[in-house]
């Protein structure tokens, strides 16, 4: 076999499709906690409010395909909040956290899905996330209203525990596998319109220009 055989295999492969995760939330929620413990396996007791925007990258393996999440954590503070729209207006997905021994940290996620709504429409993955689980003997947001609100809204839902590790690899896995959908019903589409294009006249390249995200 000759030395070049394995690097011809490499470029063989299809660059990872990178996914754009936004962390949404009031403070003291457990945002940043989630992805650590998602990206480390770890929790750490001390808390410290994020300041601005801080971002982090991890690929997940699935069956058929390797998913690269790219996850950003916003603070919640008011006074951030000006920055967190640009953010969220490429996001592939927006995790709403809230904190269910916090009544007005759930109050609160009705801002913060407008907020996405706003920015993208439905072309987005909402999912509403009820943290600190670990903590239900001081619970303020029942399981059911949780359940119901997401219901209302169309959106997904996961309680979840930092601390613990609690449903955090499921919540990712999850969402991971709701962007492969996605990815699938893409590419059928696009071999659909490939089938049009080859059989009726180019007439469709001044639209498909408008289409830019430029």
């Amino acid at each position: 076999m000759s030395a070049s055989t394995p690097v011809t295999a490499d470029f063989s492969s299809p660059p990872l499709k990178r996914s754009k995760i936004v962390l949404l939330g009031d403070q003291s929620v457990g945002k940043t906690s989630l992805i650590t413990r998602f990206m480390y396996d770890t929790f750490d007791n001390t808390y410290q409010a994020t300041i601005g925007i801080d971002f982090l990258s991890k690929a997940m393996y699935l069956e058929d395909r390797t998913v690269r999440l790219q996850l950003w954590d916003t603070a919640g503070q008011e006074r951030y909040r000006s920055l967190i729209p640009s953010y969220i207006r490429d996001c592939s997905v927006a995790i709403v956290v809230f904190d269910i021994t916090n009544r007005q940290s759930f109050m609160s996620t009705t801002k913060w899905i407008d907020d996405v709504r706003s920015e993208r429409g439905n072309d987005v993955i909402i999912v509403l996330v009820g943290n600190k689980a670990d903590l239900s003997d001081k619970r303020q947001v029942t399981l059911e209203e949780a359940n119901a609100k997401a219901t209302e809204l169309n959106i997904m839902f996961m309680e979840t525990s930092a601390k613990a590790g609690h449903n955090v690899k499921s919540l990712f896995k999850k969402i991971a596998m709701s962007l492969v959908g996605l990815e699938k019903e893409g590419e059928a589409a696009e071999q659909q319109n490939t089938k049009i294009d080859v059989t009726s006249p180019p007439t469709n390249e001044i639209p498909d220009a408008s289409q830019c995200n430029c």
